[in-house]
């Protein structure tokens, strides 16, 4: 397999930079490092320095190069694609707010009429960057919850990772099983779409105790803007394993476009009826 060593070998790569949506390569002197440097300004890419475990990529097999663990190159998505973004982010937002409003209310009384404590449920989740942010969802479990998931932990189904999964958590309330189900509870996280922490298609954001147990793949999540939906949601959610779930995001940040928002977001309605590892 060909390295690169030469600088018309770089720019065959910083070209192809333009084409692929997220790869690794590994510097391998210091001209390299300061061409890169100088191109990521000149076609809007950013560099990401971080040495730690290597992710495989189809650039290598299109090039014929050596792609390895330093530096990570993201290529941020284009103005006009966020532009375009962002507008369906707003018009939906608005929209699902004022239409979901009787449903709102019918969820609002079926919580308070069966179990003691608040409607919402508001705890701080990441967004990107690192970025925390107050995050709402109806309340599904019984109050003081928080506090029995360290007597549970040994039952997480989600053993491979920090994330906690359990088909039948005693926590849960019988309305909140249903909310859940069909991701009812989720709704109210149109409102942060509306204000912009989160977007309509998106890595699903996690709990700060979550993150702190990312190892440097996982991180990659965090250059984007955590979602409502993703491949996750439409694939299986809680019945795959952790590391598909980075996958599937990983996927999606290599892939992102209006197009594959799209697909994402018709998608998801079938996914959330058939209720397939919702829970």
């Amino acid at each position: 397999m060909n390295r690169v060593r030469t600088r018309d070998d770089f720019r065959r790569l910083v070209g192809a930079v333009a084409r692929q949506r997220n790869f690794w390569i590994r510097i391998g002197g210091n001209w390299m490092e300061r061409e890169l440097r100088h191109s990521v300004a000149t076609i809007g890419v950013a560099p990401l320095i971080e040495p730690e475990r290597p992710v495989e990529s189809s650039l290598r097999s299109s090039l014929g190069l050596v792609d390895a663990a330093l530096p990570k190159v993201y290529v941020q998505p284009s103005a006009g694609y966020l532009f375009v973004k962002r507008a369906l982010d707003v018009v939906v937002a608005m929209a699902a707010l004022l239409l979901l409003v009787p449903i709102f209310a019918l969820v609002a009384i079926a919580i308070k009429l069966t179990s003691r404590g608040p409607v919402f449920y508001c705890s701080e989740r990441v967004g990107k960057h690192g970025r925390p942010f107050k995050f709402l969802k109806f309340r599904t479990m019984y109050l003081g919850s928080d506090r029995l998931l360290v007597k549970l932990q040994d039952q997480n189904e989600h053993s491979s990772g920090p994330i906690f999964k359990m088909k039948d958590d005693p926590r849960i309330t019988p309305v909140g099983r249903f909310l859940r189900k069909y991701s009812i509870d989720e709704l109210p996280q149109f409102w942060h779409v509306l204000t912009g922490d989160m977007t309509l298609v998106g890595p699903r954001p996690h709990l700060q105790s979550e993150v702190e147990h990312y190892d440097e793949r996982a991180k990659l999540r965090l250059m984007v803007q955590p979602g409502l939906t993703c491949y996750w949601q439409v694939m299986g959610r809680s019945d795959l394993s952790y590391d598909e779930w980075i996958d599937l995001d990983l996927k999606y940040i290599q892939n992102m476009g209006l197009g594959t928002d799209l697909m994402l977001l018709a998608q998801t309605p079938a996914a959330l009826l058939k209720a397939r590892g919702a829970y």
